[in-house]
């Protein structure tokens, strides 16, 4: 089935390659440091999902640090002039915190005329109308993505992740961000233990039904992390985990539901092979990437 990737939409916009420079602001999660919870959402490793985050104190060490990553897999052919960047804040919760520094950093990142837009990983209810109404006049010059982590619209698998919100915090937050003109993309992970194939097709065909139309989404298999509440309950009591070919499908499946505009983020993703207890086959990208195109060309 044809859909629109990450990919196609930036270069159709930009007319080149776009590459993520994945950051981190500093912030920590109202679900670790007791605010909500401790521990973080079960499935959640110690890097806050920004394991792959460049290194560096200040800003600008990061940039470059993240930089000098990417470039080192662009081809010569395109010269460091030409090469177009995303800042990409995706480790914990970066609109908690701060707020006078995080609106500093955010504004200074897009001072670099290599960086074409903005995406900030955070929770639906860590979004103060203050921040979004900052977020959408930055949007007036260049790009800016919201990145919610919904997971799931199921209360009862929200509650076993430890989540800390409900279904209408989402709602709400959807709607501000969308009024304030802002393009919101929605992280669900498929795979979350006790959900057949069908609760995971209800909470895409939820989000299909949004208005306005969602802008992005992040479909994410999931991964079982060494050191994660994930992987006690995992060792304690083994639960379903995909195949390849059976998350493929799924895959696909969800895809046929989301509305042919909707831009298409993540179709699996890739935990640390280090920590990464199962599925071990997600570990060798390649293949699956492969494997998930083989099977979606397949399916038109």
């Amino acid at each position: 089935m044809d859909y629109i990737s990450l990919s196609d939409y930036l270069k159709n916009k930009y007319g080149t390659k776009v590459y993520k420079l994945s950051l981190t602001s500093g912030c920590t999660c109202p679900n670790r440091d007791g605010t909500i919870s401790t521990g973080g959402c079960i499935f959640c490793s110690e890097g806050g999902s920004g394991d792959f985050a460049a290194a560096g104190d200040s800003l600008n060490e990061q940039i470059n640090s993240a930089k000098a990553l990417v470039d080192s897999k662009i081809s010569s052919k395109i010269p460091a002039s030409e090469r177009k960047y995303i800042a990409y804040f995706q480790s914990f919760t970066n609109t908690y915190g701060n707020q006078k520094y995080l609106m500093q950093i955010f504004k200074e990142v897009l001072d670099y005329p290599e960086i074409v837009g903005l995406s900030i990983g955070t929770r639906p209810d860590c979004l103060s109308d203050e921040m979004i109404h900052f977020l959408s006049k930055l949007n007036e010059t260049k790009e800016v993505w919201v990145e919610l982590g919904l997971q799931t619209i199921h209360e009862n698998t929200a509650r076993l992740i430890n989540r800390g919100y409900e279904l209408p915090v989402f709602e709400d937050s959807y709607k501000r961000l969308t009024d304030a003109g802002l393009k919101v993309v929605v992280h669900v992970i498929l795979g979350l233990p006790g959900e057949s194939d069908e609760d995971m097709l209800k909470t895409i065909s939820y989000l299909a039904k949004l208005s306005p139309t969602l802008f992005g989404i992040k479909l994410q298999l999931l991964h079982v992390l060494k050191g994660t509440k994930l992987a006690e309950m995992y060792e304690d009591e083994p639960f379903r985990i995909f195949e390849l070919e059976e998350y493929c499908h799924l895959v696909c499946k969800c895809l046929k539901l989301l509305p042919k505009e909707t831009v298409i983020h993540r179709l699996t993703g890739d935990g640390p092979k280090k920590l990464l207890i199962a599925p071990l086959w997600s570990g060798n990208k390649k293949p699956v990437i492969n494997t998930m195109r083989k099977i979606i060309a397949m399916e038109k």
